[in-house]
């Protein structure tokens, strides 16, 4: 039996070790087996599992907490565990069998990409299933991948969840920032995933009864990749304060000691807790709505909450992470500095569809009074 850890003290203690091995992650595109390990040990990438299985169905706020603490350490790191704990909300959508079977271990992962850009054809025992999927962050370390798909013959996009070895791994992730996700396209060519081990979060009704599995899909994913973002800008101010005693040139006068870095710091700091407040608020709102919903659908408004802060958390970090970096000076450009690195890793998570600028369309249509699909809300 697995040791329980309290999944934020774990989340710290990760963070350190992160850090520690950002700059070999980020050379070899991926994480390191040992901060994978410790993800794995301290059930970071089970928060959305369900207990019945060996989940620990947590509340959604440890999970963007979990992934902000992380990510004050790295932004892989805290990005591949929002993305591999969200994974794993499919299994609250399978029989139990079919997902204890899936969830063999405590350390199991899950991954892969929602997104329909596969198709799979229905057959007498589950679906054939071929398609490639981009962004399939921490392909590498994971035991199973999912995808999504169009299934000849019904509108409602699925998930068809198939172990790695019928994966292939396309290696492509190339990129400026958040390099040390690894995440690479997948793809699944003629690959039979048995009916048991397929799902629609749209259409069908979650096994699992807990109120996690009544939260709206969509807000979780996105207030995870929030987490992720107020943790880079909250490594980066911390960074910040550690070059407050540097002397820039021949100033005469440290970072701290100037009157326009205490007024930038300041009006940051500000604006982060700001933004995390209405984040957890929105979260505890959500979840209150979750819990006496019964599991039926939430309305609009929780879920509009969701998103609003989601996109305006993702949106003030990466100002937040640009002013730092901006008021570091020289000394950022440098590789040795985890500013330049946290600088592309915020952008590169707030283009994120989720939390991307389009998102202020679909609230701002939705607050005229528009008719509006809010399917994915």
């Amino acid at each position: 039996m697995m040791k329980e850890m309290d999944p934020l003290a774990a989340a710290s203690a990760i963070a350190r070790l992160a850090a520690e091995h950002a700059p070999e992650a980020e050379r070899a595109r991926r994480l390191p087996a040992a901060v994978v390990d410790a993800l794995a040990e301290a059930g970071l990438f089970r928060l959305c599992v369900p207990d019945a299985v060996g989940g620990l169905e947590a509340h959604p706020a440890t999970l963007v907490a979990a992934a902000e603490v992380v990510a004050t350490g790295d932004a892989s790191a805290g990005w591949c565990v929002a993305v591999g704990s969200t994974s794993g909300l499919l299994l609250g959508y399978l029989a139990e069998d079919s997902a204890a079977e899936v969830f063999a271990t405590p350390t199991t992962i899950l991954g892969g990409v929602f997104a329909p850009r596969g198709r799979a054809v229905p057959e007498e025992d589950g679906f054939r299933v071929t398609g490639v999927w981009p962004f399939a962050s921490g392909c590498e370390h994971c035991d199973w991948l999912l995808g999504g798909v169009v299934v000849e013959g019904d509108p409602a996009p699925s998930l068809m969840l198939a172990p790695r070895a019928d994966v292939e791994i396309a290696d492509t992730w190339h990129v400026s920032g958040l390099r040390a996700t690894g995440s690479h396209d997948i793809a699944m060519n003629d690959v039979l995933v048995p009916a048991g081990r397929a799902a629609s979060l749209f259409t069908d009704v979650p096994v699992a009864t807990g109120p996690l599995y009544a939260f709206p899909v969509f807000g979780l994913l996105a207030t995870a990749i929030a987490g992720v973002t107020l943790g880079i800008a909250r490594g980066a101010l911390d960074d910040l304060s550690a070059l407050g005693a540097k002397v820039p040139g021949a100033g005469g006068r440290s970072l701290a000691e100037r009157p326009t870095v205490q007024a930038d710091f300041g009006r940051a700091e500000g604006a982060l807790r700001a933004a995390r407040a209405q984040l957890f608020a929105a979260i505890d709102a959500a979840w209150a709505a979750a819990a006496a919903a019964a599991g039926s659908r939430l309305g609009d408004a929780e879920r509009l909450g969701l998103r609003l802060a989601a996109t305006h958390a993702a949106t003030t970090a990466a100002e937040v992470t640009t002013a730092a970096y901006r008021l570091a000076g020289g000394s950022a450009l440098y590789d040795s500095s985890p500013l330049q690195r946290r600088l592309r890793d915020v952008h590169a998570a707030a283009q994120h569809m989720l939390v991307a600028p389009a998102t202020w369309e679909l609230a701002g249509r939705l607050l005229l009074g528009l008719p509006t699909d809010t399917r994915q809300l």
